[in-house]
């Protein structure tokens, strides 16, 4: 009976131990998958910028040959295209052009293919407030065939010192009107201040933005003044009810004594 006991146990065991396998096995099963290092939010024109691109198992349920193709809109722009396996390269190429495309093929046994790119932030050709202004900083594509699949599209704010003043003050004016619950002389010159920014016109649309400021900023002190002056007058009306109260009474009292005597 022991024995018998002791067999199912290592039978059992062993069930276990293929499906704990089986399901680790299925736990760790690779896929296509890109990951980006030092993109930025935004960047100021003619900032340098460096962003590197990494595709862990670029045949993975996937077709074995495939099209990688890069575009940006970076200027003095480099890539660097690298392929590895296990870490180790396998090929590498550079372009020099704002676009590129380079044939990957799985016989080349890479199991990563890391492209780098560098370059300048573009120059703003068109300002706009809200959308604010952006440009492509990468967009990597798999062509196979005539199927296109774009897996990473990445933009970015760009602007000038002087944009950005002026993008700061807008800012600051919208932020005095919502304070000041809105108010419809601020805001027109807010949105003359806006204006002036999408036709680059900067320092006038910092000019404005500050008046918007300034007239946000004063009706909120005229309503905070008009509310003061309306709380202390509710407190006069109340202290003098009290006072009138107060003497009604007295005089009653008065009024009572006497009549006792």
């Amino acid at each position: 009976m022991t024995k018998m006991n002791s067999t199912r146990y290592s039978r059992g065991l062993v069930v276990l131990l293929c499906v704990a396998g089986l399901l680790a096995a299925a736990g760790t099963v690779s896929a296509f998958a890109v990951s980006a290092e030092d993109v930025p939010d935004e960047s100021a024109v003619d900032e340098e910028i460096a962003v590197t691109y990494t595709i862990d198992d670029p045949f993975t349920d996937v077709p074995n040959e495939w099209t990688l193709e890069g575009e940006t809109e970076l200027r003095d722009v480099g890539w660097t295209v690298t392929v590895l396996r296990a870490g180790n390269q396998v090929s590498q190429e550079t372009y020099g052009d704002q676009s590129f495309d380079q044939d990957l093929d799985i016989d080349n046994n890479g199991d990563q293919v890391r492209i780098e790119l560098t370059g300048t932030t573009p120059a703003v050709e068109n300002y706009t407030y809200d959308p604010e202004e952006t440009y492509t900083v990468a967009a990597l594509t798999r062509v196979s065939g005539n199927n296109e699949n774009e897996f990473q599209n990445d933009s970015a704010h760009h602007y000038t010192e002087e944009s950005q003043d002026a993008r700061d003050a807008i800012d600051e004016a919208g932020t005095a009107i919502d304070a000041a619950g809105g108010n419809s002389e601020a805001e027109q010159l807010r949105g003359n201040a806006i204006s002036a920014y999408e036709n680059a016109n900067f320092e006038n649309a910092i000019d404005l933005a500050n008046q918007a400021t300034n007239t946000a900023q004063s009706a909120q002190q005229s309503q905070q003044t008009t509310q003061t002056l309306l709380l202390a007058g509710a407190g006069l009306v109340v202290l003098v009810v009290v006072a009138v109260g107060g003497f009604l009474l007295y005089q009653r009292s008065q009024e009572d004594s006497y009549s006792k005597l």
